[in-house]
């Protein structure tokens, strides 16, 4: 009753708006490209003659409304596309819908993507927003010559990446579990393969990447530090398409089509996409780089092994499956089916052996009605993610969530201003064993669920844009409603230079297996955060709620050098007023099984971008401090980079730009770790029983420092490089001919140490690669 109850202002609010946005005079439409009817983002469409005019958005599509009746020349217009001009007559009471296809014009891709980019930043808040496009993860210099997300997304501002093995993905103090990762606003639990270098993405596949490092608005919600938005396109709708691919590390294939060609009187269409790529690196290495083998992270396991048990260089093989259907109607309403299969494999013999499978199905639809000022669009989805490790000496770790998930989402356009609202329910079950150590074992099962409704108000004010937003949160089994304001604004002070700043409260209900403690964790486990009794850090007395929570505080400058030269300077605030994680050195069953901390993260964030028709250079530098205090005491966490330097260039050149060369180079401060201060001998009881204490030779363990984390290891920095090149056959057949090379220079980076045998794993080596890829 509660939440109904506090549930009914904000359904008051959103009548008064449908009321009132009903009554104007409205037209809408939808821009695509001629060749491939993919929409065009963030086009211009203006009203000729006067000052009525929107921009599309991420779907291609736009709404002009409270314009009088009567009949209008539209002109729209985007670089790159030659412009186009409609006719629209507007009658009372009705809605019409114009389909404008633009044709390609000599201009390059690179500038078709400035002026959305530009248009983006001058219409909307983007506080902490990182947008990225295929062709931008293409010009990255990649490992095995295969573009991919989780090599890309190191690079921007605020994110950190533990390592290339195992890695995790840390975003502006954020750890794994506390980052929502989504496709086609499906929640993914684990993203990223054991390798580190390659995600359970496409790059094909993808249309948009939308990265909230922090200071996210009302739509977003159940996370307390960042949201990673991927969208996939659609099926090509002319004409069936595709590739294959091969490199030293895996094949790949995607086929694309349609089953009912695009009209472009009616504007519908089906289309299909089938994609899927496997991994043989654990064969393959051992032809192309059985160097690599003491690299390995287990390879400092091994060295009691006999080298005829170790089967594999580098142990890791995956397989993913992804396939989407698309159903469009003629008046911008559509339907996606979408499902897919990931799966990951490791196994170093007599170390550990650890697989993980995600499945997944779910659909998105917009619903355009042909009278109605509102636009409703949704996701209807369900997951099951399940991981399971087996240790060299027996213990089997395993974990296991289902997803079930409904959005609704209503949008009303005004002249000026905008309401978003909806509705969301997640419900998961979580079934997890974990023994630690000390032979105690964990175990949770449960079922919760969580409910949400949001708001978000945007409003154009002369040169400012206003965007307040409010979250509803309920979670079930703890029997706890949050509400979490939120705001985002933005001054664009002249065409070149823009201000920005958000804030907000967050919460969330999911816990991971690891902690901040952890160096490397190949085990991504899940539970539902606790219903029993928590207590404050090192103390007690109960906490108040059993939800991990934060707030952000983030402000910003963009700032337009020249047409091609931008620069985003952004200091941001994360407090953690609540975090909770797995008492791993509970003692006895008696012991908690959850403990609680606070922590702080912040920093500043720079970037530059300069782009060309064929020239693309991007550098970062981002200082940031991340503390967590159990406490007892205050630390950096492991994942606390003091300084992280990014650079990237891609040039194209040569007849047509069938050449392209790529250059990244990071550069990272080390991260902190815990010092040893002295060795002693374990005994056991039979030990005692069995052998002289004085004379024997027992299992040397270490004693560290009481200060967590006070060392640091030394500073990391990479060179990659590759180099592209591209011969036509037609229009639509060409062939791309990859040399890549990770780590130029043959860094060795310290990945880890062990303690007893001082022997250093260092991460992966110089790994030269060629790619193959043929597009048709």
């Amino acid at each position: 009753m509660r939440f109904t109850h506090l549930l009914l202002p904000v359904f008051f609010i959103f009548g008064l708006s449908t009321t009132t946005l009903a009554q104007q005079g409205t037209f809408r439409g939808s821009v695509l490209d001629k060749e491939t009817g993919e929409p065009i983002s963030f086009a211009n469409v203006l009203v000729r003659d006067t000052d009525f005019g929107t921009n599309t958005d991420l779907e291609g599509f736009f709404t002009v409304a409270n314009i009088p009746v009567g009949t209008y020349e539209v002109v729209v217009t985007y670089l790159g596309y030659d412009s186009t001009v409609v006719s629209v007559t507007v009658v009372e009471g009705e809605i019409p819908f114009k389909r404008v296809f633009l044709e390609p014009d000599v201009l390059q891709l690179a500038e078709v993507e400035v002026s959305g980019r530009r248009e983006r930043a001058r219409t909307e808040t983007t506080v902490s927003t990182l947008q990225v496009t295929p062709k931008q993860i293409r010009s990255l210099p990649s490992t095995g010559g295969e573009a991919d997300i989780a090599q890309y997304l190191p690079v921007l501002p605020g994110i950190i990446v533990s390592g290339d093995q195992g890695g995790q993905l840390y975003i502006r103090g954020g750890s794994p579990v506390q980052n929502r990762i989504m496709i086609d606003g499906m929640t993914i639990y684990n993203p990223f393969h054991s390798i580190g270098f390659f995600s359970v993405f496409e790059t094909e596949t993808i249309r948009s990447v939308d990265v909230l490092t922090g200071g996210f608005n009302a739509e977003h919600g159940g996370r307390i530090s960042a949201i990673v938005d991927i969208k996939t396109r659609q099926g090509n709708k002319k004409r069936f398409s595709g590739l294959v691919s091969a490199s030293p590390f895996q094949a790949k294939a995607l086929f694309e089509g349609p089953i009912k060609k695009l009209n472009e009187e009616t504007g519908s269409s089906i289309s299909f996409m089938l994609t899927g790529k496997h991994s043989y690196l654990d064969q393959s290495s051992k032809v192309f780089y059985p160097y690599a083998q003491d690299t390995t992270f287990f390879s400092f396991a091994a060295a009691d092994t006999s080298l005829s048990e170790v089967d594999d260089v580098l142990p890791y093989r995956y397989t993913d499956f992804y396939g989407k259907l698309s159903f469009n109607a003629g008046n911008g309403s559509q339907l996606n089916l979408f499902g897919f299969n990931f799966n990951d494999r490791f196994n170093f013999v007599g170390v550990a052996d650890s697989e993980w499978n995600t499945f997944g199905l779910g659909a998105d639809f917009t619903l355009v009605p042909p009278s109605s000022n509102i636009i409703i669009d949704g996701t209807v989805a369900f997951s099951d993610y399940r991981v399971d490790l087996t240790e060299g000496d027996g213990r089997t770790r395993s974990s296991a969530i289902t997803d079930y998930s409904v959005l609704l989402n209503f949008s009303y356009y005004g002249r000026t201003n905008e309401v978003n609202y909806g509705f969301a329910f997640t419900g998961f079950n979580t079934d997890f064993t974990f023994p630690n150590a000390l032979g105690i074992t964990i175990n949770q099962q449960d079922f919760t669920t969580e409910l949400a409704a949001f708001i978000k108000y945007k409003q154009i004010v002369g040169d400012f844009i206003l965007e307040p937003g409010f979250r509803l949160q309920y979670f079930a089994s703890q029997s706890e409603i949050r509400p979490e304001p939120r705001l985002s604004v933005k001054w664009n002070a002249t065409d070149a230079l823009r201000f920005k700043a958000g804030a907000g409260l967050y919460s969330q209900n999911l816990i991971s297996t690891t902690n901040d403690l952890d160096v490397v964790n190949f085990f991504n486990g899940f539970l539902a955060g606790p219903e029993q009794t928590l207590f404050e850090p090192a103390s007690t007395t109960p906490t108040s709620d059993n939800l991990q929570k934060s707030w952000h505080a983030i402000a910003g400058i963009e700032y337009d050098l020249t047409q091609a030269l931008t620069l985003n300077v952004e200091p941001y605030y994360k407090r953690f007023t609540q975090l909770i994680t797995i008492n791993r050195n509970r003692l006895s069953a008696e012991d908690p099984e959850f403990i609680t901390e606070t922590g702080d993260a912040y920093g500043i964030d720079f970037s530059a971008r300069y782009e060309l028709e064929n020239l693309y250079l991007w550098a970062t530098y981002s200082l940031g401090y991340v503390k967590r205090d159990d406490g007892m005491q205050e630390y950096f966490t492991v994942f606390d980079r003091r300084h992280n330097v990014n650079f990237l260039a891609s040039y194209a050149f040569g007849k047509n730009n069938s050449w392209e060369a790529g250059l990244r180079w990071n550069l990272g401060s080390g991260f902190p770790f815990t010092q040893t201060q002295g060795f002693y001998q374990s005994l056991t009881t039979e030990d005692l029983l069995l052998t002289n204490v004085l004379t024997g030779n027992f299992n040397l363990e270490t004693l560290l420092s009481e200060d967590l984390n006070e060392g640091r290891l030394p500073y990391y920095h990479r060179l990659d490089a590759s180099l592209k090149k591209t011969f036509s056959f037609g229009k639509y057949t060409r062939l791309e001919i990859t040399a890549a090379v990770t780590n130029v220079y043959d860094r060795e980076n310290v990945f880890f140490v062990d303690r007893i045998t001082n022997r250093r794993v260092n991460q992966l080596p110089i790994l030269p690669s060629l790619n193959a890829t043929f597009k048709f």
